[in-house]
């Protein structure tokens, strides 16, 4: 099952790393970019190494393909648990083959688009082989580009986003994340946009936001009552379009229904496994 919550921890914390992995994550990404000072890259590589073991499968976030630090990043790609890799700032197709061509196994990789340049070449870093699925980068992007505000201000990143993965044949892309720690009603509304917008999941920076994001991502009491309530006068009509509640159901919001409730019941399996 796709992962809805990717949660970061600074590479050079590593004793919050079985803490990360005891959060809940469907991802845990242990970060050596923008989480760690240049004074401690070496550090939190040397701890990242150190930690990685095959029974906690987490990925990694490199440093950028020009930094400094890319290069030695490398070196960790062939070590048991790494389940995968964050990309930072991808903007190339080339950087995607570069990072594949270290690779002695291949490896999901997902890139952040954090750059107007990276959204221009959005459908080109998709359609690269060894791409899982998008990540949005949103407080860089909004640096790189000048924009003041998260909400309608990326709306339209957001959404070209979720077109280029559907047609790339992608998994649904990872909204960027909430800096706002303790502020729980800014983080639900934030997911709730998202999911509306066609996200899969989203990044976390914070163990706290991890419950209410696999929450905010999964089929919801209510859209599965109304659901069943679709499915039910469906299969009455024989799936012909149907009046609901004073609303014509047709074939898209029939198959729509149908798509939650078998959501919900792969959850549902997943947790009784």
């Amino acid at each position: 099952m796709a992962a809805k919550s990717y949660l970061f921890v600074p590479g050079n914390r590593p004793e919050r790393f079985d803490k990360a992995c005891q959060a809940g994550a469907g991802c845990v990404i242990l970060d050596l970019e923008d989480a760690v000072a240049p004074s401690a890259k070496l550090q939190a590589r040397q701890a990242v190494r150190q930690w990685l073991a095959g029974d906690k499968p987490v990925f990694v976030r490199l440093n950028g393909v020009d930094s400094d630090w890319f290069a030695a990043d490398l070196e960790l790609l062939d070590l048991p648990g790494l389940a995968g890799v964050v990309l930072p700032k991808a903007e190339s197709r080339a950087q995607i083959e570069a990072l594949r061509s270290a690779m002695k196994q291949p490896l999901p990789i997902v890139p952040l688009i954090e750059s107007a340049l990276g959204l221009w070449h959005g459908e080109q870093i998709a359609g690269t082989p060894g791409v899982q699925r998008l990540a949005f980068g949103s407080v860089d992007f909004q640096l790189d580009l000048g924009i003041s505000g998260d909400q309608e201000e990326l709306l339209f990143a957001r959404s070209q986003l979720v077109l280029i993965s559907r047609v790339c044949g992608l998994l649904p892309p990872v909204d960027g994340v909430t800096v706002a720690l303790d502020d729980e009603s800014a983080l639900r509304a934030d997911i709730a946009r998202a999911r509306k917008l066609g996200f899969g999941g989203k990044l976390c920076i914070h163990p706290k936001q991890v419950a209410p994001t696999n929450a905010g991502f999964s089929p919801q009491a209510a859209e599965l009552a109304w659901a069943r309530q679709v499915v039910a006068a469906a299969g009455q009509a024989q799936d012909n379009a149907v009046r609901l509640d004073g609303k014509l159901i047709d074939r898209p919001i029939i198959e729509r229904a149908k798509a939650l409730i078998a959501e919900s019941e792969s959850e549902s399996e997943s947790e009784s496994d």
